[in-house]
C-alpha cells in the first residue's frame, strides 16, 4: 500500500482534533476565567530508504534518503493569558489582575479536603455563611493570627460586649481590599478583617490539569502552589469585576478555516492515492 494514504490518515485524525480544541474554545467564550486551547504538531516517523555517507578521496559525501509517514499531535496547551475584565458591581465577584494568582477552593472542606484552583471568581454566601463558588466549594483563606488555610465563613451576625452587656450586631456589608481582606461592616458603624482571601500561584502553571467547572487540578509538573495573598506575583484582587474568557473568535475563526482545508487536503490524499491503486489493480485485465 501506498505510504501517502497513511500519511493522509493521521493528517485528517489530527485536524479533527484540532477542531475540537477550536469547538471548545469558542464553546467557553463567554465563561469566565476560562482559558483557551492550542494544539501543535510535529512530524512523525522516517522510513530510511538509503542511508547516509561520509565523503572519501574520490567522491563526497549522499545525504540519507527518508520518506516521512504523516503527522502526531506534539502538545495541547493551555494559554494562560490574562483577559479583559467585565464590570458586575457585585461586592462577591472578584478578578484577579497584573498577576499569575489562583482562588483557592476546597471541595470536602479544610480537614483534609480536596484543593482545587480557579480563575472564575464569581462567589457567594451559603445558608451556614460560608464563602463558596458556584459550586458549592468553600473559598480558602486565612484568619488573623491563624496558620495554615482555612473555610472562610462570614456571619450574619455578631455578638459584642458593650457596659458588661452583650449587644448583636447585624452585618450590613462587605468589602474586599486588593490584598484580599474582607471587611465586614456593621449596623454600630464599626468595621472589622474577617479573613485574608488565599492565592496560588505555580511554576508552570501551563502544566496544571483541567477538572471542568472553571477548576485546576496540580499535577505533577505544574509544581506545587505556593500560596500567599494578593500584591506582587500572586497579582491583585479586584472586587466587583470578573474575568472574562481569553477567547479570540476571530482567531478561532481563521484557525478553524486552516483545520477545514488541512482536513479537504488531506482527504485529496487519500483519494488520489486510490485512484493509483485503482490503476494499478486495472493493469491486468
Amino acid at each position: 500500500m501506498l505510504r501517502s494514504m497513511y500519511s493522509g490518515i493521521s493528517g485528517m485524525k489530527n485536524m479533527q482534533i484540532k477542531l475540537d480544541v477550536i469547538g471548545n474554545n469558542i464553546a467557553n467564550v463567554n465563561t469566565f476565567g476560562f482559558k483557551k486551547g492550542r494544539i501543535t504538531f510535529k512530524d512523525a516517523m522516517y522510513q530510511t530508504i538509503g542511508s547516509a555517507s561520509g565523503g572519501t578521496d574520490t567522491r563526497g559525501g549522499i545525504n540519507a534518503k527518508q520518506v516521512g509517514l504523516g503527522s502526531e499531535i506534539a502538545s495541547i496547551d493551555t494559554i494562560h493569558t490574562e483577559s479583559s475584565l467585565q464590570n458586575t458591581s457585585r461586592p462577591l465577584d472578584l478578578a484577579i489582575t497584573n498577576g499569575d494568582g489562583y482562588f483557592v477552593v476546597n471541595e470536602g472542606g479544610q480537614q483534609g479536603g480536596q484543593h482545587y484552583f480557579t480563575r472564575a471568581g464569581n462567589f457567594y454566601i451559603d445558608d451556614e455563611g460560608y464563602l463558596v463558588n458556584s459550586d458549592g466549594y468553600k473559598v480558602q483563606g486565612y484568619y488573623p493570627n491563624s496558620e495554615g488555610l482555612n473555610d472562610i465563613k462570614i456571619k450574619r451576625q455578631e455578638e459584642k460586649e458593650i457596659d458588661d452587656r452583650k449587644v448583636t450586631l447585624e452585618l450590613q456589608g462587605i468589602s474586599i481590599s486588593q490584598d484580599g481582606k474582607i471587611i465586614a461592616q456593621y449596623n454600630d458603624n464599626s468595621v472589622r478583617t474577617i479573613a485574608t482571601i488565599a492565592l496560588a500561584r505555580f511554576n508552570n502553571e501551563e502544566g496544571l490539569n483541567k477538572a471542568g467547572g472553571n477548576l485546576y487540578q496540580a499535577s505533577t509538573n505544574s509544581g506545587q502552589p505556593i500560596f500567599g495573598i494578593g500584591g506582587g506575583a500572586h497579582g491583585t484582587v479586584v472586587s466587583g469585576k470578573l474575568e472574562m474568557s481569553n477567547v479570540d473568535l476571530s482567531e478561532e475563526f481563521t484557525e478553524m478555516i486552516v483545520a477545514q482545508r488541512g482536513f479537504q487536503a488531506n482527504s485529496r490524499i487519500i483519494t488520489t492515492s486510490d485512484e493509483i491503486l485503482q490503476e494499478l489493480v486495472n493493469l491486468k485485465r
